[in-house]
């Protein structure tokens, strides 16, 4: 890989002076804004080339070695222009305090990293043909004051590019940062260094790249790889930040905490006392859920502190008068909520959470996760409240089944329908669905789509399409003109034939419980049509709003346990939004581990449903509490570590455990059998025993029917050890894993390999109409249903056969007395 190391060229950048006065001012400037709304999830931009300014000199590379440190060349003047064109988000007042912490409330730094697949782009940018721009946006956490700002461009040019004398023009925020001659470059990965100064790097930024040249190259509408550029996925920014002293104010919430303009992954620390108990642990599930619904597509996980303080932003859930540490929970008489400083930093804050009892720990943390806490209060004396059930499937994140549903509800504004220019992204639709939607094969998906292409002369009709695809599946590519010798004629002699409206046939199994569906306005150009035109982005392609998907031909009906159900959507737990019909179990004694890989679960639980899991209930051990398995389904985190709760768990199971080793139970005859006539065919005993016998250290996931409740359902999050189970959050967030996860057992080893068996009985779970049940009976129980035809074909057969052997027999003896001669007289 070729690296160099760039200055920032173009506009002379401010001096440490203008700097300083910068961050000074944002101190003493406007408070931070409680209302803000979360950053919208990012998106690639294509926009029209801007003029390029004068003052836009080439960056040379300085050295063949990848961040060489030469010092970047400095200004000999100052302009005034290097104003930044996206607005500063002013952070809020330091706190004013007497503990004499205001003189290291500016020492605080903190080191920030984002690529671009942090920002949404995991393939990088690419620039072809006459695709000469594109861009993508990204933020930054509030509080935070930018004082250093460094790039790291990773990109690979084709030759054609690069002898052409080609040049990539970097921009941030409409402010020019240089440009890299192509000529200088390899086909091999090159990497060039590039200072940015701080006062450019805002909130909120959009950092864009362009190609130029002095030739008609760029109109080019080719896009095979002799014209290409990439900007790989591992192009990115180095900060470093200067932490603000933010007001200790509830209406921040969920901030400092969880701070949505973090496009990485974020950790949330929770603590707790020296021996967390059910209440506090419940209550931190619930929250941790409802902060997974903030994080919608970001990743979070929570550290966990038990009786020690993070010097970090953290939430602690503990009783009145409880000491944590050296912090004691302030008295309260009932539920409350309040905000502190950190007393390792001030500039970090505490959010305590406390309840005399369980139930005032549930109202406290519901209270946190369903209304905004009022502004300019450090504390809330919660009110006590009813906590509304759910009813089945109505997780506001799940698309309805009961009624055709619009794309314009399935976007969050208008203008992610439309796509502006010739080069643009496509238009996602993304929904969820409940995970055991149930259609008889042959029955379709009926999914209305309506469009619209422009309307200008240049645009080549026939070879312009619209492509649509759904999760990577190609559908279809619906034309522009109605299709037909009639349309063709009628649109020669002038008439409109454009085709605006397409109904598509979606099979059921294309439907995931998460889907994206893809709609790309494949323009194409006449031949000819001048550069200008292509570069115009005065034109919009449209998906109408009124486009519907309609899903109300499925049921809800699926054999249990599955295993993909659960970590794609948190079923059969989620079946019930709120998880009222949840009961989750941790070891008596559980371990920091072990409760950071629930708060992790719950998390996703609440991004999949989009709603906290206000009803969960979390028992540590089976001791006592097993009438209150009886109508529930169970969700058991623990390692194998946990001897004693393990063996009591499984003991009605298909599984043994012994010194901290799993393996299989040989099934009975009596069960080998019971499951041939159900149809299950696929037994995996041997296989999944030879397999856990073979690897050392590994996690994951088992299931079985539960053995305190008919057609209820037990799923453990388990592994050989603490180290490995804390490492299954991770695991769900690589695709290449929740994919192998299946079935009823899935191994996670630690060379990222999953494997997933069937051991498990299966049940069906769901509703379906009678006459659907009968004939789903008839179809999944062939064997069964052979050996009842061949016992009512034996029942009916031999009084049938008697009855007719006797009739038999009496009409041959009429015969033999008609056939008799009479005797003479």
């Amino acid at each position: 890989m070729k690296g160099h190391r760039l200055p920032f060229s173009g506009r002379p950048h401010p001096s440490r002076l203008c700097r300083t006065l910068l961050a000074v001012c944002t101190l003493v400037g406007a408070p931070l804004l409680p209302a803000q709304q979360p950053a919208s999830p990012p998106e690639t931009m294509s926009a029209v080339a801007p003029t390029l300014p004068p003052d836009f000199p080439p960056l040379p590379p300085l050295s063949d070695t990848p961040g060489s440190p030469q010092t970047p060349a400095q200004p000999d003047s100052l302009q005034k222009n290097v104003i930044p064109a996206a607005p500063l988000t002013p952070p809020a007042p330091a706190t004013q305090s007497n503990d004499g912490a205001g003189a290291e409330r500016l020492s605080q730094i903190d080191n920030y990293t984002i690529t671009v697949a942090d920002m949404g782009q995991r393939d990088g940018l690419t620039l072809s043909g006459g695709q000469i721009q594109s861009g993508i946006r990204f933020t930054l956490p509030h509080g935070q004051v930018v004082t250093q700002a460094k790039l790291y461009l990773v990109f690979s040019a084709s030759s054609t590019l690069a002898e052409e004398g080609n040049q990539l023009y970097l921009m941030l925020n409409g402010q020019p940062l240089g440009s890299i001659p192509l000529a200088e470059s390899s086909s091999a990965p090159n990497t060039y260094e590039l200072d940015i100064p701080a006062a450019m790097v805002v909130s909120n930024n959009n950092l864009s790249f362009s190609l130029h040249n002095q030739t008609d190259l760029l109109c080019a509408t080719s896009d095979d790889a002799q014209h290409q550029i990439s900007i790989l996925p591992e192009t990115r920014i180095e900060l470093t930040n200067q932490l603000l002293n933010i007001d200790k104010d509830l209406g921040y919430f969920p901030r400092p905490f969880f701070d949505p303009m973090v496009m990485g992954k974020s950790a949330i620390p929770v603590v707790f006392g020296a021996h967390p108990s059910a209440s506090t642990i419940t209550a931190a599930t619930i929250v941790a859920s409802f902060l997974g619904i903030h994080a919608n597509y970001r990743d979070v996980y929570f550290p966990i502190y038990q009786n020690r303080l993070p010097e970090n932003n953290a939430i602690v859930f503990a009783m009145p008068g409880e000491k944590v540490a050296d912090l004691t929970m302030p008295a309260s008489d009932g539920p409350a909520i309040q905000i502190i400083d950190n007393p390792i930093n001030p500039i970090y804050k505490l959010l305590l959470v406390t309840g005399r009892n369980e139930e005032e720990l549930r109202q406290a943390a519901y209270r946190l996760s369903t209304a905004r806490l009022p502004s300019g209060q450090d504390r809330l004396r919660v009110q006590s409240q009813t906590i509304p059930q759910r009813q089945p499937y109505d997780a506001p994140r799940w698309i309805n089944t009961e009624r055709p549903v619009t794309f314009r509800e399935l976007v969050n504004q208008p203008d992610d329908l439309t796509a502006e220019g010739l080069y643009h992204d496509s238009i996602h639709i993304n929904f969820r669905a409940a995970p055991d939607l149930f259609m008889w094969d042959g029955q379709n998906i009926p999914v209305r789509i309506n469009y619209r292409f422009p309307t200008e002369s240049w645009i080549d009709e026939d070879a312009s399409l619209l492509n649509v695809s759904l999760n990577g599946t190609f559908l279809r590519n619906l034309p522009v003109n109605k299709i037909g010798l009639l349309e063709s004629a009628w649109r020669r002699l002038g008439g409109d034939t454009r085709q605006e409206s397409y109904g598509l046939e979606l099979a059921p199994y294309l439907i995931y419980g998460d889907n994206q569906m893809e709609l790309y306005h494949n323009i194409k150009p006449k031949p000819g049509t001048p550069c200008e035109v292509l570069r115009s982005g005065n034109i919009k392609s449209t998906i109408d709003g009124s486009s519907s998907i309609d899903l109300t031909g499925s049921h809800h009906f699926s054999m249990l346990p599955n295993l993909s159900y659960y970590v794609g959507a948190a079923f059969p737990f989620s079946k019930m939004a709120d998880f009222s019909h949840t009961q989750v179990v941790l070891a008596a004694e559980p371990s920091a581990a072990e409760i950071s890989t629930l708060l992790n679960l719950a998390a996703r639980a609440g991004n999949s449903t989009g709603l906290a899991i206000n009803h969960v209930q979390v028992n540590l051990g089976l001791s006592g509490n097993l009438s209150t398995l009886s109508d529930s389904d169970v969700l058991v985190v623990a390692s194998l570590t946990q001897r004693g709760l393990m063996r009591q768990l499984l003991q009605q199971s298909p599984y043994n455990i012994g010194d901290a080793r799993l393996s299989l139970k040989t099934p009975s005859m009596h069960d080998k059998l019971r499951r041939y006539l159900s149809g299950q065919w696929s037994q995996q005993y041997l296989t999944a025993d030879r397999y856990l016998s073979s690897i050392g250290g590994w996690r994951g996931f088992l299931s079985f029917p539960s053995p305190w409740a008919k057609n209820r359902l037990v799923v453990v999050a388990t592994g050989s050890n603490d180290e490995q189970i804390e490492q299954i959050d991770n695991d769900l967030n690589l695709t290449k894993i929740n994919a192998g996860i299946r079935g009823d057992m899935a191994v996670i080893t630690a060379d990222g390999g999953v494997k997933s068996f069937s051991v498990s009985p299966q049940y069906p779970g769901g509703q379906m109409p009678w006459y659907l049940m009968i004939i789903w009976y008839a179809n999944q129980h062939v064997v069964i249903l052979s050996l009842f035809a061949v016992l009512i074909s034996v029942l009916l057969g031999i009084p049938l056969y008697r009855l007719l052997s006797h009739h038999a027999q009496q009409r041959l003896a009429r015969q033999d007395h008609n056939n008799t001669p009479d005797r003479p007289v």
